[in-house]
């Protein structure tokens, strides 16, 4: 039996994807241990993996605002964020060091995002693996115009200086060699995951050899507890609308122009609010809305849905050959609504001019042409032959 540490940033977006990865492992008879935060014990014990919490609080990168990666304000988020990361760095790395002093592992793993999986990988000197929620690259992500800017900021703010002192002392210390400073939120490991197919993907040349497309992350976590009435979808013409959880409560006007848009429409509009507040607003009563849904068991019910185009949801809904309008807000959204747009999946609106007649219009185009819907299921068919998380264990137990 095999040991793996494996170690992510409290984000449902990264941890969710890797869950199956990690059963598939245990299934294979290899001891994990996931290093997360306590509100994912739950979900990372169900896998069958040993829970461990982090004892320093895990600092991470929040764009609460969902400004655009090349946008002012969210490149001074980064900046923000990098002087934070770097400044305890080195505390970080030694709370995570005691935590599995006395351990032994094979191999390590980790979310991208997580800043120190390369460099603790590097320390502990086993094979690594890393899981890319985010699997467009970081040249697809943000521009050479945005990274010019960056590094103008980072000089002037005495970031660059920093950067290089940090990195000087941890190099000595942990004999390593420092990721780049973009490199900490696109952390590469020996192997790495990209939940996605080669067809699907914009530029497969931006990839290494060390890459996978091991297809979308769809993994029956059954921890999900929901009252959630689906007998009331049955023989029903039922919309999904979502905008995830994290981009959930960033611009409210966005569901005044759902309601008006479909308030009308002979269908049932299921719609997800994560944890915003709509007692504002009349809800038309055809909608039902919950503050959390299983996506997944709504998209067996749905004809067409309405999105913000994140990773999780635009796999969801290709997997269940859903057509889809997307209104992508930030992140991976405009990478990945407007890949599935080139492919004929979707219809990607912009936030800046949408009104509630040009969404209803879109909608309508969605659900009465059929190429939209054989376009997604051409899609589809490109995942079912990339293995799934069966591959990826299969892959990371040739590395150990």
């Amino acid at each position: 039996m095999g040991k793996i540490l494996f170690l992510s940033s409290p984000a449902y977006g990264h941890i969710n994807p890797t869950l199956g990865i990690i059963n598939e492992l245990v299934k294979d008879g290899q001891e994990v241990t996931y290093f997360s935060t306590d509100n994912f014990k739950d979900s990372i014990e169900n896998t069958g993996a040993i829970f461990k919490a982090f004892k320093k609080p895990v600092y991470t990168f929040k764009n609460d605002g969902g400004y655009a990666p090349n946008s002012a304000m969210g490149l001074k988020l980064r900046m923000e964020y990098f002087v934070q990361l770097l400044s305890s760095a080195e505390e970080y790395i030694d709370a995570i060091l005691e935590q599995i002093k006395g351990f032994k592992f094979d191999a390590i793993g980790y979310t991208a995002i997580f800043p120190f999986g390369n460099i603790i990988s590097q320390i502990l000197k086993i094979p690594s693996f890393s899981s890319f929620a985010i699997f467009a690259s970081p040249k697809e992500m943000i521009s050479e115009r945005a990274i010019n800017s960056m590094n103008k900021m980072a000089e002037q703010s005495g970031m660059s200086e920093l950067f290089i002192d940090i990195s000087t002392k941890l190099e000595e210390k942990y004999n390593i060699k420092m990721p780049s400073i973009i490199n900490l939120l696109f952390n590469e490991g020996n192997l790495n995951f990209a939940y996605t197919s080669e067809y699907f993907v914009a530029h497969p040349e931006y990839y290494n050899e060390n890459f996978r497309f091991i297809g979308p992350p769809i993994y029956n976590r059954n921890d999900v507890k929901n009252d959630f009435p689906f007998e009331k979808l049955e023989g029903k013409r039922v919309i999904y609308v979502s905008l995830g959880t994290v981009f959930s409560n960033f611009d409210k006007t966005l569901y005044e122009i759902f309601f008006e848009a479909f308030k009308d429409m002979d269908a049932i509009v299921v719609m997800t609010a994560y944890k915003t507040d709509l007692s504002e607003f009349n809800i038309p009563k055809n909608f039902i809305v919950r503050n959390y849904i299983s996506q997944s068991k709504v998209l067996k019910y749905a004809e067409a849905a309405v999105t913000h185009g994140g990773m999780n949801s635009v796999n969801d809904l290709i997997v269940n050959n859903v057509p889809f309008v997307a209104i992508p807000l930030g992140a991976d959204q405009p990478y990945m609504s407007s890949r599935a747009e080139k492919l004929g999946a979707c219809i990607s609106l912009d936030r800046n001019n949408l009104t509630a007649e040009i969404l209803k219009n879109s909608l309508n185009e969605i659900l009465s042409n059929s190429k939209y819907t054989q376009n997604i299921r051409r899609i589809n068919e490109s995942f079912e032959n990339c293995g799934g998380y069966k591959k990826a264990a299969e892959e990371i137990l040739k590395l150990m």
